[in-house]
C-alpha cells in the first residue's frame, strides 16, 4: 500500500466509520460470511476494527483473528479494544502488506472498503492467495468500485476466483 494516511485523517475516518455502523451493523455483514468458532481469519485493513471485535466473538473460543494495518493508531486501537474487551484472540500485524503468516494458515480474510486504495494491489493478492488456505475464502466490499472492476481486478491474475455474490459481500476462493 502507500504510505499510512495522517493521524488526523485516521482519526476523521474512525469517527465517520462509527457514525456508519450505527446505520448498517457490522454484525449483520459479517452473519453473510460464515465465520465459524475456531476459525483464522485476518481483517486485512483493519482500520479501527469495525469487524476486528465482531469477528473475534465469532470465533471463539479456539479462533484467531489477525489485524493488519499499516496505520499504528489503527493497531494501537484494536489493542485497547481487544484489551477493554478482554479478547486474548485478536493479534495485530503494523504492516503495509506482508503478514509474515504461515502458508495456508487463514480460513477467512476480510478484505474490506481498502482495495482501491492497494498498491501495488497484484502483490497484495499474492500476499493473500499465499496465506489463505485451500479450503478458506476471501471476502470482499469495496463500495468505492463497481461490480465488473471488482471482478477484473480480484481475478487478473488467475489467483482468485468469485463463487458468492452475497447482499454486501463478495467471496473468492483461491484457483
Amino acid at each position: 500500500m502507500s504510505k499510512p494516511m495522517p493521524n488526523v485523517a485516521f482519526i476523521m475516518m474512525s469517527f465517520f466509520l462509527k457514525c456508519r455502523d450505527i446505520y448498517r451493523s457490522r454484525e449483520e455483514i459479517l452473519a453473510e460470511v460464515g465465520i465459524k468458532s475456531g476459525d483464522t481469519v485476518l481483517d486485512f485493513g483493519c482500520g479501527p476494527g469495525s469487524y476486528t471485535q465482531i469477528a473475534a466473538q465469532m470465533v471463539q473460543p479456539a479462533g484467531k483473528v489477525y489485524a493488519l494495518d499499516q496505520q499504528p493508531l489503527a493497531i494501537k486501537r484494536i489493542q485497547k479494544m481487544s484489551q477493554r474487551a478482554g479478547l486474548d484472540n485478536i493479534e495485530t500485524i503494523c504492516s503495509d502488506g506482508a503478514t509474515d503468516l504461515a502458508d495456508n494458515s487463514v480460513d477467512v480474510i476480510l478484505l474490506y472498503d481498502v482495495f482501491h486504495i492497494l498498491s501495488p494491489a497484484d502483490k497484495i493478492l499474492a500476499e493473500l492467495h499465499r496465506i489463505l488456505k485451500p479450503t478458506g475464502f476471501l471476502s470482499f466490499s469495496d463500495h468505492h468500485l463497481q461490480e465488473k472492476d471488482i471482478f477484473a481486478r480480484m481475478t487478473v491474475d488467475g489467483l482468485f476466483e468469485l463463487t458468492e455474490k452475497g447482499k454486501w459481500t463478495y467471496r473468492f476462493r483461491k484457483n
